[in-house]
């Protein structure tokens, strides 16, 4: 099982697949803090310090023949003395997860990188810095690619672990490539489905399409509201793991109790990768087994906000003012014949 990096920016220790796997397996999310190896990314675009994504990974655009440098820090909390080695490898977006390519699997984006020390000794309790560079050349051709900058540490069998093992963490790396500026980042909720599992769980399915030119990786929750009796609920958080591609859509889960009343229910959800972020409601009936009544959306509510009706109105209240004086004057009595507005 491999683990990616936590919202603090640091990633778990967690063991690594078996040589011979023939495939990588998709993220996992750590729920919790651990000890053992870490990451975390020190260094982040001056531009992008508010976004969330940059602060646990690499998230930018580089034109082709630019060459970034950046930090990351390596931890040791164990009681024991670890050798670590540090390395790229390929990722990629897969049946709308991220997924690691196994080993030191290679694609474009790993030749691209280095990460200095390659290997490190870390004594139990310490950390040390590293740094990776990522030179793309001139001849680059457009488009996004993804990998991770790997911490690797391995524990020999002894008298008391017949098996050993092999951990390593890592930071994504969602790199994309082109002339000009970066791609917007953009999505589209297309609609809600509500239904109970297997288990009698309610659960909410959101259809996510990616209308914009970067990669998602998607975050949220779900708030309900005038429920039976003026109940409410929540906020639940989203599945996390889903990530779309440019153009891509999927579903996005939002798990909730099983004693949930089945409603109706004001559901009020909100999506976000990033700085993107977007915010829906309807009102929904769980089913009693089985999927429910789906809800299209047909808008997104804070794509215009209430200042931004209020300017508009005004906009149209003196356009059309200007336009009564403008005719006033051209239709007056003491008007002189042949004279213009």
């Amino acid at each position: 099982m491999l683990l990616a990096s936590t919202a603090g920016g640091a990633a778990l220790a967690a063991p690594a697949p078996p040589p011979a796997a023939a495939h990588g397996g998709a993220a996992a999310r750590p729920t919790g803090p651990g000890t053992g190896l870490g990451i975390r990314i020190v260094d982040a675009p001056v531009a992008r310090r508010k976004d969330p994504r940059a602060l646990t990974g690499v998230v930018d655009h580089l034109n082709p023949g630019t060459t970034i440098k950046r930090r990351v820090e390596v931890a040791n909390t164990t009681s024991r003395r670890m050798h670590v080695s540090l390395y790229p490898a390929a990722a990629d977006i897969r049946d709308r997860s991220f997924v690691f390519a196994p080993e030191r699997t290679p694609n474009d984006l790993t030749t691209w990188t280095t990460v200095e020390p390659g290997e490190m000794d870390l004594a139990p309790g310490r950390k040390r810095t590293a740094w990776f560079t990522i030179a793309v050349p001139r001849d680059a051709w457009r488009g996004e690619r993804y990998g991770v900058i790997w911490a690797e540490t391995a524990a020999a069998p002894d008298k008391v672990h017949y098996v050993g093992l092999i951990s390593r963490v890592g930071i994504r790396v969602y790199l994309d490539i082109g002339p000009g500026g970066e791609p917007p980042s953009d999505m589209r909720i297309e609609k809600v489905t509500p239904e109970r599992d297997s288990e009698g769980r309610p659960r909410l399915l959101a259809q996510v399409r990616n209308t914009g030119g970067r990669a998602l990786d998607l975050s949220g929750q779900l708030s309900l509201s005038d429920g039976p009796g003026g109940l409410r609920a929540g906020p639940y958080a989203a599945t996390l793991g889903v990530d779309l591609k440019p153009g891509e859509a999927g579903p996005v889960t939002v798990v909730m109790d099983r004693r949930l009343p089945n409603g109706p229910w004001k559901a009020d959800l909100v999506l976000q990768s990033g700085l993107v972020k977007r915010t829906v409601s309807a009102t929904i009936m769980f089913p009693d087994s089985g999927l429910g009544h789906p809800v299209v959306l047909s808008g997104i509510r804070d794509l215009l906000l209430p200042s931004a009706l209020s300017a508009l109105t005004l906009a149209v209240a003196a356009c059309a003012f200007l336009l009564f004086r403008r005719r006033r004057r051209e239709s007056g009595p003491d008007r002189p014949k042949g004279s213009y507005a």
